[in-house]
Parts: structure tokens; C-alpha cells; sequence
């Protein structure tokens, strides 16, 4: 059984490689990954999609790649991890009270060895006999307190079990609501995040806007650079949205090279501008390739912003954002356009 399941291994190993190699994909551990769970049919999901892209010849380009990681196996992961870490926890758990259970009995043999010594005592009347009794009542003492410290010595360490696996499930939880290329939040934490701001809107009255935020040309500076070098890119553009905005501000990468931040009490205008500064500040940016030191330029972003409206649902919202950005790349790009105005730049210049 063993050597079966070893051959079936490299079988499958192979099938990933060779798939890889002839839709042109790098062999990265990540992409080897992706690969074997296909060529293994343990995920179904990832193959209809990855069936599909062969079908259609459709390049497996380095955002391809990462959002198909994203969407099919960081939830197996994070899974995995959760059953991994609640094992722990109940194996703990269990061995807790296994020894509160043990801890239990020993008290009520001591407190019998008491009554029966109380018992005892009382119809004893010689100095013997009381001494007798005395030092029954010492050693029983004696024991209980050796298993009484070893129960706090156990609890301490199951105390200590508890918060690493507490550290551990929380770790957890932050890696399954974040982007694992750029560090902000995935798009399923935007989902969260927007849906909690639309409720809380509804029912307070709080001023939400919501920035959409795409790359310029991505797709001609990644072929013409590289895919590493676009994903140098979408950690710089991640960076600086998260340099610019506050600690009740999420900042997500909602798919492929757009970015989405929601805004919490903050105004249309305000958010308009936020958006600009963020625009200027990529642009301010000079992009160095880390493996030559050559300088390959600047990158430009443009943006659209919504405001959360009383019958908003995060679609609708969304859909706004998406339409001013897309008249934003359809003016030229590289500028910010608010719904219900023209681009930040011809605002500034009126």
C-alpha cells in the first residue's frame, strides 16, 4: 500500500510538471501546488476552471494564477488548519479534565481520611493513639499537597497550550481574510467589511464612500517586465493605499490588479481627494527592478468613488465606484473621478 501510494505520487508529480511546462506556467512551489491539486481531481473546482482555460487557450498569467489560489485553496488551508488546531484544542481540553477528574478523587479520599480520622480521634484517649492518628492525618496532608501542585503545574501548562492554540486559530483567521501577495485584505474581507458598513449606514446613518482603484496598463508593463516584476507592482500600489488611509479604513485587493478601500465617516468629497492623494503618490513612486537595479519608470493608477446611499446594497455601491472608474481610464487615466463630477483634475483646474 505504501509503494502505491508512493508511485501514485510521482505519477502525479510528473502530470503536474508536464501540464506546467506546456501551458507555460513557472514551476514555483505555489504553482506546483495549484498544478498537483489538479492533476489529483481532489479539488473539483479548481478543475472546471483550470479544464476551461485549457479549453479556451487562456494564458495562466501570474494574476490568473494567484486569484485561482485565492479562490480554490486558501479556504482547504485555512480549513485544515482550523481542524488541525481545534484537535488541539479538544486533545487540551480533554486532558484537563482528565486530571480535574483524577484532582477530584484525591479530595474526596482526603476528605474521607479526614472524617474517618475525626471519627477515630474522638474516641481515642491515649497519647499513642492521638499521635497515631495525628500522623495519619499529616501524611494524607502531605499527599494532597504534592497532587494539588502537581494540578497547578498541569494547569499552567494547559493554560499555556491554550493561548498558543488561541495565537495559532487567530493567526489563522487573519491569513484567510488576506491577500497573501500584497498583505491587505482579500476580496472575501471586503465582502465582510462592506456588508458590515451598508448595515451600520442603514441603521446610524454613517457616511461610507468606497474608492475602486485599477493599475494603468498593467497587463503591457507585466508582459514586458515579467511576472515578478507585476508583483512588485501590486505590492508598491498595496503599500501606498495603506500608508494613506486610517485604522478604520479597509484596504483590499479586489481582484487581479484593482483595489477597492471602504471609507468609513468620510464624505464624498473628502474621499475624492483621499483618492487623488493616493494617485499622486504611486505616481511619485520610481519602480526598480531588485534583481538589475535598472529603473523601469512610474506607475499610474485611476480611480472612481461612491457614496453608501440609504437604499445601497454593496452591488449597487460597487457597480457606481466601477462606472466612475472606468470613466476615469476612458479620459485618459491617471486621475480620480467622484460620481456626479468630472475628474479631480478638472475640478482642481476650474
Amino acid at each position: 500500500m505504501q509503494a502505491y501510494r508512493q508511485d501514485r505520487e510521482q505519477a502525479l508529480a510528473k502530470t503536474a510538471l508536464a501540464l506546467m511546462g506546456d501551458v507555460g506556467v513557472v514551476p514555483s512551489p505555489d504553482n506546483y501546488e495549484l498544478f498537483y491539486t489538479y492533476a489529483s481531481g481532489a479539488n473539483p473546482q479548481v478543475g472546471q476552471i483550470i479544464d476551461k482555460m485549457i479549453s479556451e487557450r487562456r494564458p495562466f498569467t501570474s494574476n490568473v494564477l494567484d486569484d485561482l489560489r485565492g479562490r480554490c485553496l486558501s479556504s482547504e488551508r485555512t480549513t485544515q488548519a482550523l481542524d488541525n488546531a481545534s484537535n488541539q484544542v479538544a486533545a487540551t481540553l480533554n486532558a484537563l479534565l482528565g486530571k480535574l477528574e483524577s484532582a477530584g478523587r484525591d479530595a474526596g479520599d482526603y476528605g474521607r481520611a479526614l472524617s474517618r480520622a475525626s471519627g477515630e480521634l474522638d474516641a481515642a484517649h491515649s497519647p499513642d493513639e492521638i499521635r497515631q492518628f495525628v500522623d495519619t492525618l499529616v501524611a494524607a496532608t502531605r499527599t494532597m499537597e504534592a497532587r494539588t501542585q502537581t494540578l497547578e503545574d498541569e494547569l499552567h501548562r494547559s493554560s499555556e497550550q491554550v493561548n498558543v492554540l488561541k495565537s495559532q486559530l487567530e493567526d489563522v483567521r487573519k491569513e484567510s481574510l488576506t491577500d497573501s501577495l500584497t498583505g491587505v485584505a482579500n476580496r472575501k474581507a471586503f465582502d465582510t467589511e462592506l456588508l458590515a458598513a451598508t448595515a451600520e449606514t442603514q441603521e446610524n446613518g454613517e457616511t461610507v464612500a468606497l474608492v475602486m482603484i485599477d493599475i494603468d496598463h498593467f497587463k503591457s508593463f507585466n508582459d514586458t517586465w515579467g511576472h515578478q516584476t507585476g508583483d512588485q507592482v501590486l505590492r508598491l500600489v498595496a503599500q501606498c493605499m495603506s500608508e494613506n488611509v486610517k485604522g478604520r479604513d479597509t484596504v483590499a485587493r479586489f481582484g487581479g490588479e484593482e483595489f477597492a478601500i471602504i471609507l468609513r465617516r468620510t464624505t464624498l468629497q473628502n474621499a475624492t481627494r483621499l483618492a487623488d492623494q493616493i494617485r499622486a503618490y504611486v505616481e511619485s513612486k520610481k519602480l526598480i527592478k531588485r534583481s538589475t537595479g535598472d529603473v523601469l519608470g512610474t506607475i499610474t493608477v485611476s480611480a472612481g468613488v461612491a457614496r453608501l446611499g440609504e437604499r445601497d446594497t454593496p452591488a449597487s455601491l460597487i457597480q457606481r465606484a466601477d462606472s466612475c472608474l472606468y470613466r476615469a481610464k476612458n479620459t485618459g487615466r491617471n486621475r480620480v473621478v467622484g460620481e456626479g463630477e468630472s475628474d479631480l483634475s478638472e475640478m482642481d483646474a476650474a
